[in-house]
């Protein structure tokens, strides 16, 4: 009898990308992006940023019938886009209080709540080291009612064109293999 060996799940192709011309080619294909699945919205966006984006999903489980049903759950993602010539650590704080408190404010808090979280996506032609830093320390977190009524992260992502380098948050590596198929 022949032994069955389980096979390694393929890995997804990346795609080959050439590097984005400028900093405006960069930003267009992160928008482009976002635009498949969220709400884009650039013409009246919260100042300082230069457009932002939701995405909402609610989900109902039922068994058999309608009456019956099993779980229903709300998760929301709010996603502020910024482009900037050099990066300070000023500028992003700015950004990133802006962002938590904007979304934080946008966050329905329920029973069925699961989630709302806030990111912020950055192009920049140049990152200080500062600035760096702050990106890799970045670090909110807030649960409602200990996680019963669900909780709100923040994700951070900075592209850096100079370099041609991706920046993240803890949070924001969870988009890692997203970005890296953008840029």
């Amino acid at each position: 009898m022949p032994i069955l060996i389980p096979r390694k799940k393929p890995k997804r192709p990346k795609i080959k990308r050439e590097k984005p011309q400028d900093i405006h080619e960069a930003y267009e294909r992160v928008m482009t992006a976002y635009s498949a699945y969220y709400d884009l919205n650039r013409e009246d966006p919260l100042e300082p940023f230069d457009a932002e984006a939701v995405f909402r999903i609610h989900d109902e489980q039922y068994i058999l019938i309608k009456k019956a049903k099993v779980s229903e759950v709300d998760s929301n993602e709010f996603v502020y886009f910024a482009k900037a010539e050099e990066l300070t650590e000023e500028q992003f704080r700015n950004y990133e209080e802006k962002a938590w408190e904007d979304g934080l404010s946008r966050a329905r808090p329920k029973e069925n709540h699961r989630n709302s979280d806030v990111t912020v996506v950055i192009t920049a032609e140049s990152i200080s080291p500062e600035a760096e830093k702050a990106i890799k320390k970045s670090k909110k977190y807030k649960s409602y009612k200990w996680g019963i009524h669900g909780w709100s992260a923040h994700r951070v992502v900075a592209y850096d064109f100079s370099k041609h380098k991706l920046l993240y948050n803890h949070r924001g590596e969870e988009l890692k293999e997203i970005f890296s198929n953008i840029f």
